[in-house]
């Protein structure tokens, strides 16, 4: 046998082969290449989305912080006594250095000593509104990306469609998939991309929103506790 011959059907052979296993084996797309072929959208999806996580990492601690206030039973303990001392002075003086929803309202109700019983609840109650005004300060944003979230990936869907069949009307009669592929990644990706921003915003949103109805439901125990306190006789 001519062992050229056999060089050559060898060399085709191993040809052969390496085409199979490039077939076989596509080329693997990390997520960073995925989200750069979302375009412009991919963008502002992210940004939306590190709005929101700010927003939810610096609410979610101010929230932690007021928990621990209003369950420091230390404080409700050291304005019963300051009152049944009748040293009211010392009870506000306690109350405006602790800096908790609970310590404002009733630091509030003490400017009101000497008033009916109720001026003092309809002030501690309007400053109670105020400070749930505080906790939920930015909280509407997170909802607002998720719901602007799918929205706007559903503009990238537009868009990228819109892009693919500028693409197959520049290319005529010669038209093949890799000349879509532009448009289409677009249209897909950004649809996933908005999805995911609307999910993640919608789960912290209803994370703060747990959290601050907690809070005010424990600011108004103490609250109601504050009231029991100036009916209880000296």
């Amino acid at each position: 046998m001519n062992p050229l011959l056999f060089i050559q059907s060898d060399a085709a052979a191993q040809t052969a082969l390496d085409t199979v296993a490039s077939v076989a084996s596509p080329e693997r797309i990390t997520l960073w290449d995925l989200t750069l072929k979302g375009g412009w959208i991919m963008i502002v999806l992210v940004i939306l989305l590190a709005l929101a996580v700010y927003i939810t990492i610096e609410r979610y601690l101010a929230l932690r912080q007021a928990v621990k206030a209003e369950e420091d039973d230390g404080f409700m303990n050291n304005i019963r006594e300051y009152i049944h001392k009748g040293d009211v002075e010392g009870a506000r003086s306690l109350s405006k250095q602790t800096n908790s929803p609970l310590a404002r309202m009733v630091d509030k109700g003490l400017s009101r000593l000497g008033r009916p019983l109720s001026d003092i609840q309809a002030a501690i109650e309007n400053e109670g509104k105020l400070e749930v005004a505080r906790l939920e300060k930015r909280v509407s944003l997170v909802a607002t990306v998720a719901s602007l979230g799918p929205m706007i990936g559903f503009l990238g869907t537009v868009t990228g469609m819109v892009t693919a069949f500028q693409d197959m009307a520049h290319a005529g009669n010669n038209i093949d998939i890799s000349i879509l592929a532009t448009g289409i990644y677009e249209a897909m990706v950004t649809t996933i991309g908005g999805l995911i921003v609307g999910i993640i915003c919608y789960f912290l949103y209803n994370i703060l929103v747990t959290r601050i109805n907690k809070v005010v439901l424990d600011i108004e125990v103490r609250a109601t506790e504050f009231m029991d306190l100036l009916h209880e006789p000296a």
